[in-house]
């Protein structure tokens, strides 16, 4: 590892400790990623995107913390946060692990703990982000609601307005979306990550599983595993019976996982291109 000076003086002003070493971090899509090698001999995490939209890495860092606020009860460890700023934020290394299938069902055990510490409202006190897009989080009495006008509302505007999916295909995916009430069995809110595909869980060493780069609200839990199943997770059956085990789904939780993913979906498909507006429209078809 060298030293770029401007990165580690950044991360030193933040952090208050000297930077030793640092060294491009490969991957992300969003943000520059340096790891920092730190003079107390730990390692340290630093995403940067300047300019940065307001509240980018404030909220990220408050839904880690939000998150972490069940690990002591047996949830799902998040990345410690060391320092955040409005152009940056600094976590804590995970070093690399392999996914075991016992550190998949420790998973699927923790990540049920986290959906039961439970959320007082389906929403957030505050928007969020989503990848690079905004993220409406303003609560609303009912799951069925709060899907269908804060999760799929306003990402099928954005693709109607700019001609990136069909109409055919925007009034299946509204449809089905109005259906919501009588598809998703009514639960509490449930504590979720938001954002929980394959990329956002580490598996780090001795079996740890850690979560970084939440879109975190209160919400139906299904939508955390429908995440997990839409873009794949290895070790994802072990994963699903330990959840099922620890906390049992609604009959029919399988056949639901598709309407949870039409949001996912149409994220995509305003961030990537129409191709996922119509998979998503293929998917709605299901619940009509």
């Amino acid at each position: 590892m060298a030293r770029q000076p401007v990165v580690a003086g950044r991360a030193e002003q933040l952090l208050g400790t000297a930077v030793v070493a640092t060294a491009p971090v490969a991957g992300g899509e969003i943000c520059t990623a340096v790891k920092l090698r730190l003079s107390s001999g730990r390692t340290a995490f630093l995403k940067t995107l300047s300019p940065a939209p307001p509240r980018f890495f404030a909220g990220e860092a408050a839904g880690l913390r939000w998150l972490a606020e069940a690990t002591p009860s047996g949830g799902v460890a998040t990345a410690e946060v060391l320092a955040v700023d409005t152009d940056c934020l600094i976590l804590e290394w995970v070093e690399a692990g392999r996914p075991s299938a016992e550190a998949a069902g420790a998973f699927g055990r923790a990540l049920a703990a986290t959906h039961a510490h439970g959320a007082d409202r389906f929403g957030a006190e505050e928007d969020g982000y989503v990848g690079r897009l905004p993220l409406p989080n303003r609560p609303l009495p009912t799951w069925a609601e709060f899907h269908a006008e804060r999760r799929v509302a306003p990402y099928l505007k954005v693709l109607r307005d700019k001609g990136i999916v069909a109409a055919e295909d925007a009034a299946l995916i509204e449809r089905a979306a109005a259906r919501g009430a009588e598809i998703v069995p009514e639960e509490p809110p449930a504590r979720l990550h938001g954002d929980l595909w394959n990329g956002n869980v580490l598996w780090g060493t001795g079996d740890r599983v850690v979560v970084v780069d939440p879109a975190a609200y209160g919400g139906h839990r299904e939508v955390d595993l429908a995440m997990l199943a839409l873009f794949g997770l290895p070790q994802l059956p072990q994963v699903m019976a330990a959840y099922q085990e620890a906390a049992p789904l609604a009959d029919g939780w399988e056949e639901r996982l598709g309407f949870h993913q039409l949001f996912p979906l149409l994220v995509h498909a305003c961030l990537f291109g129409g191709q996922y507006g119509a998979r998503a429209a293929r998917v709605a078809q299901r619940y009509l």
